[in-house]
Formats: structure tokens, sequence, C-alpha cells
């Protein structure tokens, strides 16, 4: 199975079924007069969160989502059959937005949420319904209401309660596999990670879902690299981890990178609150540290933690800093996402 975070689809809702017309014929029933019934109504186009999916991928096979017609209408003033609803059923986390991307039509943020998107048409006017004093004999009736009918576009975001980022090979996948299950891949070279990454923190009795998008790199906002189009995953981050590789040219200078993406991306990710973490300690001494600890502060860093994502030292203390910006409920109890490797992503495939 592969990861996909977009996809285009068409739907329609299915059409009312069309009025009866019929007259009543039975021995000995003189004038036995109109008797068509009504039609039955279309059925909608339902769409639901569901608990376990993490991917739009099976909407790149199927595209095309039509609900059924409304029954027609029969003699003995038999309605139609009401049409069965269809029920497309999405990750949590998705956005439904018109076929020109400028409108989110609907977010889809707990499980077993569901919204009737497209409502089925109305069923037709029978003959029978035409029947008055001085029309005894109608043949009139009434086509259904027509279908509604519409592309839209399915946006994923996956929901985490923290967000990890920095630029390529930060370690950010050693660091994820550190506190938790994702089961990164690892490599020494830049955009090792290609799609974003869920993994399930716990903590000191608590737990929380961390997700690490693929590096960002100078002109992301504006499309450069890969990891732009993943920064809508962590719009919804209650707080946010910023990797700095200590091992790097200029640490001070990564940090301001990233941060001015941040800001030119928009959607709020410069004003969310930002732990940052010198990260691979393990390759420098503690006076170094200390050095670009201190350049990170007077470049605008709040708090400077140092970790080493490859042998755990300092992790403990970053992620008790992360557990004061959450609540006492996080998205692992309140949406059920799976705390086994099955909360992993699976390969990305393109459009």
């Amino acid at each position: 199975m592969h990861f996909l975070d977009q996809a285009k689809i068409f739907i329609r809702s299915g059409a009312g079924g069309p009025g009866g017309v019929s007259f009543r014929r039975e021995k000995y029933v003189e004038y036995g007069g109109p008797d068509g019934g009504n039609g039955g109504k279309g059925g909608d186009i339902v769409f639901e969160a569901v608990q376990g999916l993490n991917t739009l991928i099976d909407f790149r096979y199927s595209q095309h989502f039509k609900a059924p017609r409304g029954g027609h209408g029969m003699g003995r003033d038999r309605t139609g059959k009401g049409a069965d609803n269809l029920v497309i059923a999405v990750p949590v986390g998705t956005q439904i937005l018109s076929e020109d991307k400028e409108e989110v039509l609907a977010d889809f943020t707990e499980v077993g949420q569901r919204i009737t998107f497209l409502e089925g048409g109305m069923g037709g006017r029978g003959n029978a319904s035409y029947k008055t004093s001085t029309n005894r004999a109608p043949r009139q009736h009434q086509p259904g209401e027509a279908a509604q009918e519409m592309y839209v576009w399915l946006r994923l975001k996956l929901l985490a309660d923290v967000g990890l980022l920095g630029l390529p090979n930060a370690g950010k996948s050693t660091f994820i596999n550190q506190v938790s299950n994702a089961g990164a891949k690892v490599g020494h070279y830049a955009f090792t990670t290609l799609i974003p990454k869920l993994g399930v923190v716990h903590h000191k009795g608590r737990e929380f879902v961390l997700a690490d998008i693929p590096g960002l790199i100078a002109g992301a906002a504006d499309g450069a690299g890969i990891g732009d189009r993943f920064l809508g995953h962590i719009e919804r981050c209650r707080v946010l981890i910023h990797l700095v590789d200590i091992s790097g040219d200029d640490p001070a200078a990564a940090m301001q990178t990233v941060e001015e993406e941040l800001a030119n991306y928009g959607a709020g990710l410069a004003d969310k609150p930002k732990l940052v973490a010198l990260n691979k300690t393990d390759l420098a001494d503690a006076e170094l540290a200390e050095g670009f600890a201190a350049e990170l502060l007077a470049a605008g860093a709040e708090r400077v933690f140092a970790v080493s994502g490859a042998t755990g030292e300092g992790v403990d203390a970053l992620l008790d800093a992360v557990l004061s910006y959450l609540p006492d409920r996080t998205s692992t109890e309140t949406r059920g996402i799976e705390t086994e490797d099955e909360a992993d992503l699976p390969e990305w495939s393109p459009l």
C-alpha cells in the first residue's frame, strides 16, 4: 500500500425516481381511477471519517462515486423504493475542497464524523396525486428530481499532537525511532524521509502522536524540495520540535532557514510553540554544544535542548517539555490511533 495525501474524485447523488402512471383495473370495480404511486428518493453521498485509514490511495483507483437512483412509482399506489445512501470512508484529518481548491467544504477531525455532502433527488409524483373532481383520469406525472454532481479534491492532513521538523539530514528519522515505534528509514544522505511518518510516543504514563515530515530547504514554501507539500500535515500540531544538526556548518543559520520557511508558508505555523533541540550531541563535546546553544538563543530560540537521537541523551528532558504543551487526553485516546506498527505510514506514491 502506498501513501497519497491528495486525490480528485467525481461524486453524484442519486436522482429521484419518476412517478407512475397507472389506472385501477379490477373485475367488478367500475371507474377504478388512477393509482400511480410516487417515485422513490435517490441516494445521498455521505462522507464518514473512519479509524484505521491514513492514506487516500484508494481514491487513486476508484475516482467516480455515484449513488443509486430512486425506484419508479408503480400501480396500486405503490411508492418507488428509496435508494440506499453511498457512504465514502475517508481517513480522519481529511478535508474536502472545491474543484479549484479555493474553498474548504468539509473537514473531518474525529472518528465517526459523518457529513451528508450531496442529497439525493426527491421522487416525482404519480398520476394518482393529480386526481381532482374535474380531472378524474389524469395521465400526467412528475419525473424525479435531478441528481447533484461535482468534482471535489480530497486533501489529507495527518492529525498529530507534535510535529518534528528541520533541514534534511538533521536526524529526524533517528530521533523518531528513538522515542517511538515508527521504524523510519535512516540513511547518511539528505531526504531519507520522502513521506510523513507517524509514531506514538509513551513517556511518563502519557502518550502522544509525533509526526515527522521530510526535510525543509531554503525556498520550500515556494515549492523547492519536497517538504513544502507536507507542511500541511503539521498545521494542527499543538507544538513543534525543531531539530538542528550540531555537526552542520552553521546551526544558527540552519534554524533561521526553517523558521523563515514556516513564516512564508503561513497557516499559523510560525506562531506555534517550538522547542529547539540541538541534535547529534554525541558527535561533539560539551563545550562545543554549549557554544552552539548560545548561538541558537541569540538567533531567537527561547530554549535549547541538547539531545542525541542516536543515544537517547537529553531526550527525556525534551519530552517533559513537550508534555507541558499537551492536554490530559491526547490524540491516541480521543481519536483511537493505533499504538502498534500499523500507525506507520506506507510507501508514498505520486499522483
